[in-house]
């Protein structure tokens, strides 16, 4: 048995969580905090990770690659291998190109800190530019590879909400705007894995909440 660890605030555990439950793959799920981590299984102490019969695996996007090819009912990626390839490239812009920059808009439009000027500033331009070509990449028709559910919509559904979040609470407008991001994501949160990934996922942040209140 396949078991799933992290919590179920993380956008990257949920991005495994929600391929696993798509793909109908058995798994168990154990709770670890960053800092609470097993590093046997994760040196960085970053989740998710993954225990398997075989041994552990850490870093989301190898963990997926893992799932798809040991369990191969339900493909989250194309046969063919172009096909397959620009499914990947959507996941690195949405990955390395969109999500990992916003992340620097994080503090200030989660968390009730603080960026700097500079910081708000570089970050906006970043992202403008890379927004302008995911648009260019991505097709929304229905899902972002096209007409199959991929990996690509795995990352999609956990990061674009937080970049279109982020990016209205601290620029006062949704950098995403003009893409079909809305309706997608409605469309994605009426399929039932993803109502169950989005339940679990509110649960789990009130607890982390009110953990890091009583701390």
């Amino acid at each position: 048995m396949l078991t799933l660890c992290g919590f179920a605030a993380s956008n990257y555990y949920n991005k495994v969580k929600f391929a696993l439950l798509e793909k109908d793959v058995p798994f168990e799920e154990e709770l670890a905090w960053v800092g609470k981590t097993d590093a046997a299984a994760s040196p960085l102490g970053k989740v998710p990770y993954i225990k398997t019969p075989g041994g552990s695996l850490c870093e989301s996007g190898v963990i997926m690659e893992y799932i798809e090819q040991q369990y191969p009912q339900n493909p989250l990626l194309p046969a063919d291998p172009l096909a397959a390839a620009k499914v990947r490239e959507l996941v690195t812009f949405l990955e390395l190109h969109l999500e990992l920059v916003a992340r620097n808009l994080y503090p200030q439009a989660f968390f009730g800190g603080k960026i700097s000027d500079s910081t708000k500033e570089k970050v906006g331009a970043q992202l403008e530019k890379n927004v302008a070509a995911f648009a260019q990449l991505a097709k929304f028709s229905p899902f972002v590879a096209g007409d199959q559910l991929t990996l690509a919509d795995c990352a999609a559904v956990v990061h674009l909400p937080l970049v279109s979040g982020a990016t209205k609470l601290v620029y006062g407008r949704d950098f995403l705007a003009e893409l079909p991001v809305r309706d997608y994501i409605k469309r994605m949160n009426e399929r039932p894995t993803m109502q169950q990934v989005n339940a679990d996922r509110k649960a789990n942040t009130e607890l982390m909440l009110s953990r890091m209140k009583a701390a």
